[in-house]
């Protein structure tokens, strides 16, 4: 069986596209500004170099922008955790300080069940925060 010209440009185009699939990820998600250091499993994670105190300030006007009334805080091992419940989810936000001028954020945002989980929300609620970093 032979290829005529017009398919095989057609079945190149389609490998193309396939294996680039995942640079164009990558690079949509570079451009659309996702600022999280680092997102697994749907828990985002970002360290800020600010002292523990002054992230959960930054968190709690972020929480407050967007709505969301933190139920509890909880201390942890080195820091705390800050639980809000929004329709459909409970957002859990870790803040460990690392050193005195280092802090750790965890989030995640489970859906109603607590397996699912929307790494969306946790990832913007960490884009929230940075906004609210003032230098310094």
């Amino acid at each position: 069986m032979s290829l005529r010209p017009a398919s095989l440009a057609v079945l190149s185009l389609a490998l193309f596209a396939a294996a680039c699939a995942p640079l164009a990820l990558t690079a949509a998600g570079v451009a659309g500004g996702v600022t999280a250091g680092h997102h697994l499993g749907g828990i985002a994670y970002r360290t800020f170099t600010e002292p523990l105190p002054k992230v959960r300030a930054a968190t709690n006007k972020a929480l407050l922008r967007m709505a969301i009334k933190p139920e509890r805080t909880e201390r942890i091992d080195n820091g705390e955790r800050i639980v809000a419940l929004v329709p459909d989810r409970t957002i859990e936000i870790e803040l460990e300080a690392l050193t005195p001028s280092t802090t750790r954020m965890r989030v995640v945002a489970r859906k109603d069940g607590g397996i699912l989980v929307d790494a969306a929300t946790a990832i913007e609620v960490i884009n929230q925060t940075e906004k609210f970093i003032v230098p310094g």
